[in-house]
């Protein structure tokens, strides 16, 4: 074999520029980048040099061949023609692996299937031992790449990818590959922060490669310098004692670098569980004398290195993929920032998202920002000076969006009905309460004129709430058409429902608008971040605005008119309480005393607690869902009503049918539709309205009253309903003032018979 090879080294999109930084350092000649790898010329010597100190590479490839290949008899005869013999012994193992398509081979299994035939063919001796199949730990590992006709048959001298460094056997729910974090950290400078005797410190360590990886190269410390089994173990054209020379000069450099007075290296994680896996990764690179992981909060962090030591403040924050993760999101990225802002000071900081938006609402600039690839998800490096230089106040507006602006906060700031004074027992005028005062500096100026919508809003609906006995209720609806959303509190809570945005509107423009809001909302309603819930609202189909969309279980209980409910503001898109039916409950509970109560579509009950509150003689709650029924159980226990209260799972229409009990009082709240598998056909409130009334109106008591309501928008209720009863449209008769300005979020009739 010749002296000098045609080497692949592979590695992730995006770390090229960097891979061929470190592979001519490492003595790679005549290099040149390609997509996802670079390629060049070197000795045996440095091959085995990339697989023990690269950093970057996921494998060090050496071309036996380069062919020309028109179909796949042209790929079977250029392996064929390889003498295996000078690289593997007839009865060794093998695996094959085949990237490409074209000269009539679109499958790669077929493809690794020729070259594997053609190498057993080729080894296969007269008393039948041939090479075995195995993809594991194989022998000779061979691959092939078919790139516009010409095969490049390559040896894989790493084995395993060498990004599998071995210490990292646990691991969180979104790893990051030990090379991408390495590239992470020459990208973001740690080289020359580690040189210059710097700290490094990661706020979300999860398992500890940021920690490991800095602190490898810190100590000079071959990243692969551990790793028993390679490529080239057992090939044959192995050179053991130049592999043997190369290794022993690792192991002593490492020596050199561990007995140094070892840097500052400090991980903290959120997460109890991941703790001990990031410790015993850490022991497994043999690193414990010099990183330490510690238990903790973003919103606490604080680097305590020696005296004024500065370093680099490195991580990896969450990108968020299920419904409602902006607001927690956002807030982890504020508390970073935050934290940067008053604890690291003269630090450095590099922040790794697939986010970069969020990146935008730490309230600092970044100096620097490169693009990299996480898989298949496109993420940013953001690097980041911290100085005051750096910190944002606000962000650039247009004139016109400055004037509109200026109006919008007139109106927002304008007197709302005067505060009722109050004075103390001595007659002093008692202060009220100081608002809650929203941040100015951290807040954009759309953001600062939403908070000042939100406080005018809870200013005019908290002195109502609180007189009515209610701590649930909307604050917010959509009232400034760029900000589209809905906004209840809970209690403590805010329960908050993004509609999604028309086509028409820019998404990236939506985005920041929902992050500006997001961002306000703890300040203006004075609440924990912690406790804000956010849900995306769409055109819903069927019954998936019921279906489950976590699983966290959590319920919360709140109080309205002197009943207890209970919330679940995680698991669903509706909460378990329509807020805007609360008149209807409210009246229900006061015509209830005495009579018989029937609730259709019965939902979690809350109209029978309201009912059972009202002193009703029994409550019938009919719906199709177990879920609810149980939800609506414990509303009942929690209230401490159990007896009288029946509730029944089964179709409406068909439990009607069936039904021979009367009733002195009705409420049906359907949905708009339903094809729920549990019921027959298929139930639309436009279509089925008028049958729907008749079977329950057949249920009624002489003299009873049966109140209808949907939220069908676009609902017309058939005239020939009141050739047969007294109807009578009450919508506006139930509505409170937090759903005044959405006067069409339902429609209510009051029902009696002729």
């Amino acid at each position: 074999m010749s002296d000098r090879f045609e080497l692949f080294l592979t590695c992730p999109k995006g770390l090229e520029g960097l891979l061929i930084e470190e592979a001519v350092g490492l003595g790679l000649e005549d290099a040149r980048e390609h997509t996802s790898a670079v390629r060049g010329m070197a000795d045996m010597e440095t091959a085995y040099r990339l697989c023990l100190w690269s950093r970057l590479a996921n494998r060090v490839l050496l071309v036996l061949k380069r062919f020309p290949m028109k179909d796949a008899e042209d790929l079977y005869h250029g392996v064929l023609d390889i003498e295996w013999a000078d690289h593997m012994v007839p009865d060794g193992t093998l695996a094959v692996e085949f990237s490409g398509h074209g000269s009539g081979i679109d499958n790669t299994h077929f493809g690794a299937l020729k070259v594997k035939d053609a190498i057993v063919d080729k080894l296969r001796t007269p008393t039948g031992e041939r090479p075995s199949i195995d993809k594991i730990n194989p022998d000779l590992r061979i691959h092939l790449r078919l790139d516009r006709g010409e095969a490049i048959l390559s040896l894989d001298l790493s084995g395993h990818s060498l990004h599998q460094r071995g210490y990292r056997l646990q691991q969180g729910a979104a790893p990051l590959k030990e090379n991408l974090a390495a590239a992470i950290l020459i990208r973001a400078g740690w080289p020359r922060i580690a040189a210059e005797g710097g700290a490094l410190t990661d706020p979300m360590c999860g398992v500890g490669t940021f920690l490991v990886e800095g602190a490898m190269i810190a100590a000079d410390m071959a990243p692969n310098l551990n790793r028993e089994l390679w490529g080239f173990t057992t090939w044959l054209g192995h050179v053991p004692a130049l592999w043997k020379k190369l290794h022993t000069e690792a192991t002593e450099r490492a020596a050199i670098g561990m007995n140094k007075p070892p840097l500052w290296v400090r991980g903290y994680e959120a997460d109890p569980r991941l703790i001990q896996p990031a410790r015993n990764n850490i022991e497994r690179a043999g690193l414990s004398h010099w990183i330490k992981v510690y238990q903790g909060e973003v919103g606490t962090f604080e680097p305590r290195p020696d005296q004024n030591q500065k370093g680099l403040v490195i991580c990896n924050p969450p990108y968020g993929e299920r419904l409602g993760d902006e607001a927690s999101l956002l807030y982890l990225y504020q508390n970073l920032g935050e934290r940067l802002r008053q604890a690291c000071m003269g630090w450095e900081a590099a922040v790794f998202t697939g986010a970069p938006d969020l990146g935008k609402r730490m309230g600092i600039r970044s100096h620097k920002q490169y693009s990299f690839w996480n898989g298949a998800l496109p993420c940013k490096l953001l690097l980041i000076k911290v100085n005051p230089d750096q910190f944002v106040t606000g962000e650039r507006r247009t004139p016109e969006q400055r004037q509109a602006e200026r109006e919008q906060a007139a109106y927002d700031q304008a007197p709302t009905e005067p505060v009722e004074r109050q004075y103390n027992k001595n007659g002093n005028p008692i202060k009220p309460a100081p608002a809650p005062v929203v941040e100015q500096a951290r807040l954009s100026e759309g953001g600062q004129m939403f908070a000042n919508r939100l406080q005018k809003n809870l200013k005019q609906l908290g002195k109502w709430a609180k007189r009515e006995g209610v701590d649930c209720y909307r604050v917010y609806d959509a009232d400034m058409p760029e900000y589209s959303m809905a906004i209840d509190l809970y209690h403590d809570w805010v329960h908050v429902q993004e509609y999604a945005a028309p086509k028409s509107i820019d998404p990236e423009k939506a985005s920041a608008r929902m992050f500006d809001a997001l961002a306000a909302i703890p300040q203006a309603l004075n609440v924990d971040k912690s406790r804000v819930v956010v849900k995306r609202r769409e055109r819903q189909s069927g019954t998936k605005q019921y279906e489950r969309q976590s699983a966290q279980g959590k319920f919360t209980e709140v109080n309205e008119g002197g009943v207890k409910l209970l919330v679940n503001l995680t698991d669903y898109l509706d909460t378990g309480l329509f807020l805007d039916h609360r008149p209807m409950r409210m009246r229900i509970q006061k015509e209830a005393a005495g009579k018989r109560f029937l609730n259709l579509y019965c939902y979690t009950a809350t109209a029978s607690v309201h009912a059972a509150k009202g002193g009703a003689r029994s409550t019938t709650s009919v719906d199709l869902s177990k879920t609810y029924l149980d939800w609506a159980r414990r509303n009942f226990s929690l209230n401490g009503f159990s007896d009288k209260n029946r509730l029944e799972q089964g179709d409406v229409m068909a439990w009607l049918e069936a039904s021979r009990d009367e009733f002195d009082l009705i409420f049906i709240d359907p949905p708009t539709f339903s094809n729920s598998k549990r019921m027959e056909g298929i139930f639309d409130v436009q279509r089925d309205h008028v049958q729907l009334l008749d079977l329950a109106m057949a249920r009624l008591a002489p003299g009873g009253v049966l109140y209808f309501s949907n939220n069908f928008r676009k609902f017309v209720l058939e005239d020939n309903l009141s050739e047969r009863y007294a109807v009578e449209e009450i919508s506006d008769k139930t509505l409170d003032p937090d759903f005044a300005r959405n006067a069409k979020i339902h429609r209510a009739w009051k029902i009696t018979a002729r």
